[in-house]
């Protein structure tokens, strides 16, 4: 019975779905009064968020709602007046055509909150935010029919992108140490073409593999970023340049490994289908599980 358990649990989790254990586990936790949400974090932590609740417990996470659930209705309700008056704020100073990508719009809307006319850098790296805030807002309109939601969200997430700009010297380091560690034949090719400097490690970072990773994989690496380890982008990068080894391998030169990168070949879909969970085996396999749970309790 424990194998046909242990084999039931890994087929749904291949196919976005978690244990009935899981789920209750987190019923329960949202029956307490109020939330405790280093438990909610250490729940993301472990397990995937089944899909209707997750966006009810990111919203706590990100501290768009408060860990009173008595008082969710109130403060969403202040949350949909301040996104309308920031709506109104975009179509009364005409910053963009209203027929423009709603992803668009939602940026203005955040730069006008955040009082500013022009794109926001991010001064460590020089990293517009726009390449951060829109491509996570348009992979959430995908998934989501709340528009107010989905701006918070987004809000909070370029957020936590732009608190890890600092970090991003040790970012790299651990990336390619680790990538050297988990495959080290592909590791000396791309040092064999100068090509692991042109990998865009940073892209993928500071869009959390928004529009790289497919709309069922990318919940469960965001189901880490909102709970406190925002760190699992390493992993997953680490894990998409395992997936296309064989073309890196085939490679003369640094500008086809770019190609490989820029424009994924269709016979890789499927696989990048798993890289999420082999991302978070392998970040589980490090220790950061427990690491990440410590710096919780601090």
């Amino acid at each position: 019975m424990a194998d046909e358990r242990n084999f039931r649990s890994s087929y749904y989790e291949k196919v976005g779905c978690r244990g009935v254990e899981e789920k209750k586990s987190l019923e329960i936790l949202m029956k307490e009064k109020p939330w405790d949400r280093v438990k909610l974090k250490q729940f993301c932590q472990r397990f995937t968020v089944p899909v209707a609740y997750r966006n009810l417990v990111w919203k706590v996470l990100l501290d768009i709602l408060p860990v009173y659930p008595e008082a969710h209705q109130y403060v969403m309700t202040q949350r949909e007046e301040q996104y309308h008056d920031l709506l109104h704020a975009v179509q009364l100073l005409e910053r963009i055509n209203m027929d423009a990508p709603r992803s668009k719009i939602l940026y203005e809307m955040w730069l006008i909150e955040k009082e500013e006319r022009k794109p926001i850098v991010f001064p460590e790296t020089n990293f517009s935010s726009a390449d951060t805030f829109i491509p996570i807002a348009e992979t959430l309109l995908e998934l989501d029919t709340s528009e107010v939601d989905i701006y918070w969200i987004t809000k909070n997430l370029t957020d936590i992108v732009r608190g890890m700009q600092k970090e991003v010297p040790k970012l790299k380091e651990t990336f390619l140490s680790m990538l050297e560690k988990e495959d080290e034949e592909v590791y000396i090719r791309l040092s064999e073409l100068d090509a692991l400097e042109i990998l865009p490690l940073m892209k993928w970072i500071n869009c959390c593999f928004a529009g790289i990773l497919d709309d069922t994989s990318l919940p469960k690496i965001w189901d880490k970023v909102c709970s406190g380890a925002p760190k699992i982008l390493l992993y997953t990068a680490v894990m998409l340049v395992i997936t296309l080894r064989n073309n890196i391998l085939k490679a003369k030169a640094a500008e086809e490994v770019f190609e490989c990168f820029s424009e994924i070949p269709e016979q890789y879909e499927e696989q990048l289908c798993v890289v999420a969970n082999k991302a978070i085996d392998l970040w589980q396999h490090y220790g950061a599980l427990s690491q990440n749970e410590q710096i919780i309790k601090k």
